[in-house]
């Protein structure tokens, strides 16, 4: 059986190319950086105190030691990501400390506005990492996971947060990318299909959580920055239309890969963070 998610989605839209080279020809190497690093453990970090704010009390959830957690999921993420590399990680123990502090100014304004994108009154907690695992065609399983997932018990909304962390945030021209923002629009359409609730019944918003703030900015800023993209009908069912292209131009009728020449799109987007851009013997990025 095959298995796709968000992030092959998203590589096949950027350029199939590229995610032949990864997915198919397997020659794509991942190894973390300090912003991988950071943003996992800052998930981890908020998240725990997530759990303990819905299932116990506030007092509990902002007693926590939250700098200390960070700290030991950062150290827990290093030492894991030294093990699993190949090469020697290009993370110093300045890095750590910077990103450290930048953290820990993100948890003081997640805490002190909590309530404004966390309401604790008539609202629970449906989970934290929530996997979907949904039958697609052709032997074909869609899998991802949502950050966070609650509940408002006097609505019955459901809202599914994805959060991110960021350097400084999302200007407009992120806000735009589809590529960026469709991973939510395909979470409430199968999380939809799964636990059998209406689509409209189901709410979508990108926590972004800022490490850095403009200097000599005249107008007050915010580390925390909510942004929900359009959810509607035809915004979801574009992004089905671009997940069945996906599946039909990359898989067979038993969910097995299809081994062939696929197109590239060469851009200077594209291809300045392109892990091939300078292997010529896999990618001489002529269309």
């Amino acid at each position: 059986m095959g298995k796709v998610s968000y992030s092959q989605l998203s590589m096949w839209t950027q350029c199939p190319h590229k995610w032949k080279l990864n997915y198919i020809d397997e020659l794509g190497v991942f190894t973390d950086n300090i912003f991988t690093l950071f943003g996992t453990s800052v998930h981890e970090t908020i998240q725990a105190y997530l759990v303990c704010y819905y299932e116990r009390t506030i007092k509990e959830a902002d007693s926590l030691p939250m700098y200390d957690i960070l700290q030991y999921r950062m150290e827990t993420n290093y030492k894991r990501a030294v093990e699993n590399s190949t090469e020697e990680l290009d993370i110093t123990l300045e890095d750590m400390k910077s990103f450290f502090m930048d953290g820990c100014n993100i948890i003081d304004e997640f805490i002190k506005h909590k309530s404004g994108h966390f309401p604790k009154k008539n609202t629970s907690l449906v989970g934290i990492e929530i996997g979907l695992n949904e039958k697609l065609e052709n032997n074909i399983n869609f899998r991802g996971y949502m950050d966070v997932v609650i509940h408002n018990k006097t609505t019955g909304r459901i809202k599914i947060i994805d959060i991110k962390t960021s350097t400084m945030g999302w200007n407009k021209y992120m806000k735009a990318d589809k590529n960026k923002t469709n991973q939510l629009l395909l979470y409430k359409y199968f999380f939809s299909r799964e636990k059998k609730i209406p689509i409209d019944k189901i709410d979508i918003e990108y926590l972004i959580l800022k490490r850095k703030l403009y200097e000599n900015f005249d107008y007050p800023q915010k580390r925390l920055q909510a942004f929900s993209p359009a959810s509607g009908k035809p915004s979801i069912n574009r992004v089905i239309n671009n997940l069945n292209e996906f599946l039909s131009d990359g898989f067979d009728g038993e969910g097995n890969y299809i081994n062939k020449n696929y197109r590239k799109i060469v851009s200077q987007k594209n291809c300045k963070w392109c892990e091939f851009k300078d292997l010529p013997q896999h990618c001489d990025r002529k269309m």
